[in-house]
């Protein structure tokens, strides 16, 4: 197993979620930003331990001892003003709050992963669409899909993983316009999908997979950026009817996702989508009645 994982499932046995995090995003606060003269001779490309303790106003034994996992129950007092000092967001606020609150109870292994059994109302759903619309898990493991989701990107075809698909085929490279925002967003969202199920098997076996593949993914990983991935815009460029761009909405269904992708009315990426759902709609040759 790996562990080039900076405190994520690649090191779950460790369990000091809340002090790999701390630690992570601590080295991206420039001294400039916290309002610290930089000095000379700093070992640690941001802040150090006593001077993130200073800051947000706790003594430096206490936030080592944080850092450490020797103290993992601190208040949300402490947990907000170090959330201002390493200059989180809400979201990231969020999710530190979550790192520092009670432990869950782990959860039950569940028989024959249900979560990934799609209800016979959701593939009616998918039928009933004629936009591009797929089901996925908190994995972003694709589990059904329509066929204007797969002519849109046939990664979206059931059994393919998103995150793996953008990380490690090139040809998601090609598709994404801006191939490095949506890296940055899918990893960010990734780490804040899985919340405190970064230690069950199916994360570690792919977090493990993707790290040992690819040192994009391991750099990304090991800043802990947490990012909510629901609705919004993406530009991509299809091999077929070229340059769309689209809006994206998540909406969760139970445990499961279902993602839609549609452009703006009367747009020139609403004609081509059309144009694609034209295509993917007609048979393939030689697959009509025979004439014999």
């Amino acid at each position: 197993m790996d562990t080039h994982d900076a405190g994520g499932a690649g090191n779950a046995g460790r369990e000091n979620r809340l002090g790999d995090y701390l630690s992570a995003r601590r080295a991206l606060v420039t001294p400039e930003q916290a309002g610290i003269p930089a000095g000379r001779g700093r070992r640690v490309p941001g802040l150090r331990r006593e001077e993130v303790a200073l800051l947000a106003g706790i003594s430096a034994d206490y936030y080592f001892r944080l850092e450490r996992g020797r103290d993992k129950n601190p208040s949300p007092q402490v947990l907000e003003s170090l959330a201002r000092v390493l200059r989180l967001d809400d979201v990231e606020t969020e999710y530190l709050l979550s790192l520092g609150g009670p432990q869950p109870r782990p959860r039950r292994t569940r028989p024959a992963r249900r979560a990934d059994r799609v209800p016979a109302r959701l593939h009616h759903l998918l039928a009933a669409l004629d936009i591009p619309a797929f089901i996925e898990n908190r994995y972003f493991d694709v589990l059904a899909a329509n066929p204007l989701a797969t002519a849109f990107s046939p990664r979206l075809a059931p059994g393919h993983n998103r995150l793996r698909s953008l990380m490690l085929d090139p040809e998601e490279r090609e598709f994404h316009d801006d191939w490095e925002s949506a890296v940055k967003d899918f990893i960010a969202s990734f780490r804040r999908s899985l919340g405190d199920g970064t230690s069950d098997p199916r994360a570690i076996e792919l977090v493990g997979e993707l790290s040992l593949a690819s040192a994009r993914f391991r750099e990304l990983w090991g800043r802990h950026d947490v990012r909510q991935l629901v609705g919004g815009t993406t530009s991509v460029h299809h091999p077929v009817v070229g340059s769309l761009r689209l809006h994206r909405e998540k909406l969760p269904v139970d445990e499961l996702i279902v993602v839609v992708y549609y452009p703006d009315e009367h747009s020139d990426s609403a004609e081509r989508l059309a144009m694609l759902s034209s295509l993917a709609s007609k048979p393939a040759a030689g697959s009509g009645p025979s004439s014999s």
